[in-house]
């Protein structure tokens, strides 16, 4: 589990008071529960149940969580499969039609209870005065400010009391057994509930696995799995053409950088030139953000190899930019209550601030240079938590570490073979420690890997467990053509060859509006994608210069430029039968074509010349965009947000 936290801070709405609201003394017991009908979620009964702040009772104050549940078709469950969502931060009711639509093959005999975790969502959400401005940039010192501002309640955050919560929702609706499913961080609360309380658990689903003590400070795992990344993102020679290693790119990039960074200039949504300063950390973060987002994963091949070896870093300054975008969803306030205190960093808590941050910088360089390589210990400390916690008022003296022992239930552990933030290795060291539990490892895929998978391969899987029925190894390792590693962009017009049927300047400019085209499609998917409304409309800039928006309506194109010297305006209507493009600038031949999606051809004139050429490719991407169902586009945000 890795957290870049870069950009702006999330504020959330709910004040810290109404944590404190209630019992004069806390109180063991549960308040009851009684279900209605949920007015935004058809088939899920919501509910609250009130539960101790301290679960030892000691500290007084209650939470109030929110609860919603689908009830098993035969209306007689007594085992329930509880979802739990990533972060530490996600609230998970906002996904409770996904987790249903996931663990479907179950719902005939279990219910389904999707809760928001104690300080998330609508179960009490921290709010922290400090991260009020959301254009302000969360720092050491805020972070350390808004430790002081939630008080003592800071304390009771941990995943274990969310263990101790979920432990009062299974008595509280009386059943006798739970399967935890869980992503990301909600594997780590899962493995901790099942020690804790073995005997109650009937099986485990863990997507994208945090260890129980986990995650190291140091991210040895993270950067141990960047060379297998970057080898199978070219596996296949998926990448002829683009460079030779990506590896080898990657360390020459590092290593220039380390020395001097370098501004790109990017092109914001509007068309505006933005410039940005790129250093060895932000390179870090661009690999990290490619394990949730595999358009992006698929540019860093080019990306790696135009900066290392051309001094052309458009591209990876576009991909910062992406890399670097707020999150969305995540509550950094239950965020940093969760991990500094539960979490081990290299300082004594009763030092001072300054005292921690000596100790943590000093323990990151003791590491050995390998640990982090081609990277170095300045990129792993400054991308850690460490330099935020060291600001964190700790409220309990030291982490409080698990039994290490896990019990041997049914457990079916899913991994994405790219995924850099809870990376393979880890999955494999808790395979290890439950004797039955099975690994599947997913190819081309990164963190999250339901609902971001290429094939049903781990679907399938979950499906076979929950039905113990046996479970069958992903095969197919192909890099789907969707997912192939983008080409380098092109120098210039010249380098272009012309279009099949055409000539000269005018051909190649046709195939430059043939790659402009393509291009723009696949950053306006990407983008609306990522986004959580299937009626938005997303902005985004030209490589070079300009700007598109992309809805499921259509592709709008306004002066975009992806090759050096040509832009592109105009687009398409997704119920359209053809579209005009104007082609401009000062390497272009200059003119006007249509795209006619009925004979897959596009025509006109350039330069004074008439061009034509067939476009079955870019007609079959296009209406493969066109069709972007809501599904495809509910399950990509879903497996984006429960992230951590």
């Amino acid at each position: 589990m890795l957290r870049v936290v870069k950009g702006a801070a999330l504020a959330t709405a709910a004040g810290l008071a109404t944590l404190l609201v209630g019992a004069a003394t806390a109180s063991a017991a549960v308040s009851p529960v009684a279900f209605v009908p949920c007015a935004n979620a058809p088939g899920f009964g919501c509910a609250h149940l009130t539960v101790p702040l301290d679960p030892s009772g000691v500290v007084p104050g209650t939470v109030t969580l929110s609860i919603e549940r689908k009830v098993a078709v035969t209306g007689t469950a007594t085992q329930a499969i509880v979802g739990l969502a990533g972060g530490p931060g996600q609230a998970a009711i906002p996904f409770a039609s996904d987790f249903a639509q996931t663990l479907s093959s179950a719902l005939g005999t279990r219910d389904l209870i999707v809760f928001d975790q104690r300080g998330t969502g609508t179960s009490g959400a921290l709010s922290c005065p400090a991260f009020g401005d959301p254009d302000a940039m969360l720092t050491p010192a805020l972070v350390g400010t808004c430790g002081q501002q939630l008080g003592v309640a800071r304390g009771f955050y941990e995943s274990d009391d969310t263990v101790a919560d979920i432990e009062a929702i299974r008595e509280a609706l009386g059943y006798s057994q739970l399967i935890l499913y869980g992503t990301s961080y909600g594997t780590k609360v899962a493995l901790r509930y099942a020690e804790q309380y073995p005997s109650d658990v009937a099986g485990l689903i863990l997507d994208s696995t945090v260890q129980p003590n986990g995650p190291d400070v140091y991210s040895a795992s993270t950067f141990a799995a960047i060379p297998g990344m970057l080898a199978d993102l070219c596996a296949h020679n998926a990448c002829a053409g683009i460079s030779g290693s990506p590896m080898a790119d990657l360390t020459t990039l590092v290593t220039r950088l380390d020395t001097q960074p370098v501004d790109a200039t990017v092109i914001g949504p509007r068309g505006q030139v933005d410039r940005v300063r790129i250093g060895p950390d932000d390179v870090f973060n661009i690999l990290i953000s490619g394990d949730l987002d595999p358009l992006l994963r698929a540019d860093l091949p080019a990306a790696l190899h135009a900066a290392a070896t051309k001094q052309d870093y458009a591209l990876l300054g576009a991909l910062d930019v992406i890399a670097n975008a707020p999150e969305g969803g995540i509550s950094d306030e239950l965020y940093f209550a969760t991990s500094c205190e539960e979490n081990s960093y290299p300082w004594s808590r009763a030092d001072s601030t300054t005292q921690r941050t000596a100790e943590a910088v000093a323990a990151f360089d003791a590491q050995p240079p390998t640990t982090f390589a081609p990277f170095t210990a300045k990129t792993a400390y400054d991308e850690s938590d460490a330099p935020y916690c060291a600001d964190w008022p700790f409220e309990t003296a030291s982490p409080e570490p698990t039994s290490g022992t896990l019990p041997n239930v049914p457990t079916l552990i899913i991994s994405g073979a790219e995924d850099m933030r809870t990376p393979t290795a880890d999955a494999r060291a808790v395979a290890a420690e439950i004797p039955d539990a099975t690994l599947l490892v997913v190819p081309n895929t990164g963190h999250s890997v339901l609902g971001t998978e290429p094939t049903n391969c781990a679907q399938d899987a979950v499906d076979a467990f929950l039905s113990s029925k046996p479970i069958e190894q992903c095969t197919n390792s192909a890099i789907p053509t969707t997912l192939r590693p983008a080409p380098l962009p092109p120098e210039s017009v010249a380098r272009l060859r012309a279009a099949r049927g055409t000539s000269g300047l005018a051909g190649k400019t046709l195939t430059a509006v043939l790659e402009t085209l393509s291009q723009a499609l696949d950053t306006g998917v990407d983008d609306f994608l990522d986004g959580s409304s299937l009626s938005a409309t997303v902005h985004f800039g030209g490589l070079r210069a300009g700007w598109a928006s992309f809805s499921l309506r259509g592709l709008r194109l306004h002066s975009y430029s992806y090759v050096p010297g040509v832009s592109v305006s105009g687009g398409f209507d997704t119920h359209g039968s053809s579209y005009t493009l104007v082609v401009s600038g000062a390497h272009a031949a200059t003119g006007t074509v249509v795209f006619d999606t009925k004979t897959k051809r596009i025509s006109g004139t350039l330069g004074g010349s008439y061009v034509s050429t067939s476009t079955k490719r870019l007609a079959a991407q296009e209406a493969s965009t066109a069709r972007a169902s809501a599904a495809d586009a509910a399950g990509y945000s879903y497996a984006r947000a429960l992230n951590s």
